[in-house]
């Protein structure tokens, strides 16, 4: 595993991002295409951070815009989705880190080595996800402590999540958006997505069974506080059967994969009102 060392711990100025103030969000109907995600504005990362050697080894920090209300709320870890490829990069949540900015919440977006990138795949992807989310709590004479904090991922990004929250078990919760949960079947799948799953695992489940089931939700310990939100009409990651989740399941009706992304969406909204209800 990579380990994040704490004097190599370093902070950066980040520059590359869209420079203006963006205005809440406006609304949008369900089953948001992904176009029109990627067409949004977006505010700039307050903080760019390192938190291992590998160039990948980022975290853009963006912090709450309603600075009165962010000590009452729970830092939100994002991990982003994309199929575990290299191709989909942390770009396509900066609309949702603003939006989560704007509502008054301090977000920790990490980016990590994916399928393409070198050491990326299982497992070192899953090593780079869980030293980002504990290098939390060496950011700024330990301004944040993982026991308020609330680990988000969306997609592959959720089936990251739900694995990392089972081995980090101090977080106050953790939700999946459109998470995969169960790897084993969804490499069984033919949508372009799941037919990478094999890549970023490295063979088949026929060909390496323990593998899998070491990086399959449905089969390892989760966090106790654990919730799913998808949406209807997703036909990128359909809802997933975590059975010990059954009480802990949201669903959205007519929403699809990338409304969760979206800070004008039906989904954003329950994903706001579901990161202030998790119980201490």
């Amino acid at each position: 595993m990579y380990r994040f060392i704490v004097g190599l711990f370093a902070l950066m100025s980040f520059v590359g991002l869209a420079s203006e103030f963006v205005q809440h969000f406006p609304e949008v109907e369900n089953n948001v295409p992904y176009s029109k995600v990627a067409a949004l504005p977006f505010s700039q990362a307050d903080q760019k951070l390192q938190y291992g050697n590998e160039p990948l080894h980022y975290v853009l920090f963006w912090r709450a815009q309603q600075t009165k209300h962010a000590n009452k709320q729970p830092l939100v870890i994002l991990i982003h989705g994309g199929c575990w490829l290299s191709a989909y990069d942390i770009k396509h949540t900066y609309a949702l880190s603003t939006g989560l900015s704007q509502a008054g919440f301090n977000v920790w977006s990490l980016e990590y080595r994916r399928t393409g990138d070198q050491g990326g795949g299982w497992p070192g992807t899953f090593s780079d996800i869980q030293a980002g989310i504990k290098a939390v709590e060496d950011f700024n004479n330990n301004e944040f402590d993982l026991t308020q904090a609330v680990l988000v991922g969306h997609s592959a990004g959720g089936h990251l999540a739900l694995l990392a929250g089972g081995k980090i078990d101090k977080l106050k919760g953790v939700i999946g958006l459109a998470a995969i949960t169960d790897i084993e079947a969804y490499s069984q799948g033919t949508n372009s997505c799941k037919k990478v799953t094999n890549d970023f695992m490295g063979g088949s489940v026929s060909d390496i069974p323990a593998t899998f089931a070491l990086a399959n939700p449905a089969k390892q310990p989760l966090h106790k506080q654990t919730y799913l939100l998808q949406g209807s009409q997703d036909t990128i990651v359909p809802q997933g059967d975590l059975a010990n989740l059954a009480q802990r399941t949201i669903k959205v009706d007519g929403a699809g994969h990338f409304d969760w992304i979206h800070p004008g969406s039906t989904a954003f909204k329950t994903l706001i009102q579901q990161l202030k209800s998790i119980p201490q």
